[in-house]
């Protein structure tokens, strides 16, 4: 199963894990999540190391609850936002990637993806031109990673690097000993 989350609060005090390293464990995982840490510290060096364990907000407690959701509004707003930027139709070469039908569209034929190819070539398109690591695809398209999910991902990669392979401008590099490079015109991307 699929876990997408839109937004991390944390309260730094937690049971078997400090907030702080939990955050910075989220952070290495998904760099554009927003994390919101509550505390009854209220000192500059605790925020201060908040924010350097990768947290968004720092929130002391006692705190109102109207501004406390206000925050997260804020947040999610942003990163919806974000979302939406990302067309449906995309061109990828001599390609339309039309993700709500799951297809690419070629001058001479289309090709049916599955929700799987299209989410992974969404997200290569969504990060366009950027080094992403295989943990951190393996996150935001199958929800979670191990080493079989690893193998499976490898296939779809293969898959993909056929699909869009004679594309000028368009290539899926490897990033060895780190993960892959989705290369698109910038003014596409």
């Amino acid at each position: 199963m699929k876990h997408n989350f839109d937004i991390c609060l944390l309260d730094v005090m937690l049971p078997k894990k400090d907030g702080m390293s939990l955050a910075n464990q989220i952070r290495q995982k998904n760099a554009n999540i927003p994390i919101l840490l509550l505390t009854s510290k209220s000192m500059d060096d605790d925020k201060i190391a908040g924010f350097r364990s990768g947290a968004d907000d720092y929130i002391t407690k006692p705190f109102n609850m109207q501004e406390l959701l206000l925050r997260l509004d804020v947040f999610l707003k942003r990163t919806m936002k974000h979302e939406e930027e990302v067309p449906d139709s995309i061109k990828l070469g001599e390609l339309e990637f039309d993700y709500s039908n799951l297809v690419l569209r070629g001058s001479d034929k289309d090709k049916q993806l599955t929700q799987r190819e299209a989410d992974l070539i969404k997200y290569f398109c969504t990060n366009a031109n950027k080094v992403l690591k295989r943990d951190e695809i393996l996150l935001n398209v199958w929800g979670k990673e191990d080493y079989f999910l690893g193998r499976s991902m490898d296939v779809f990669i293969t898959k993909v690097r056929k699909y869009i392979k004679g594309q000028e401008g368009v290539e899926l590099q490897t990033i060895h000993g780190i993960g892959f490079k989705f290369v698109m015109p910038e003014e596409k991307a």
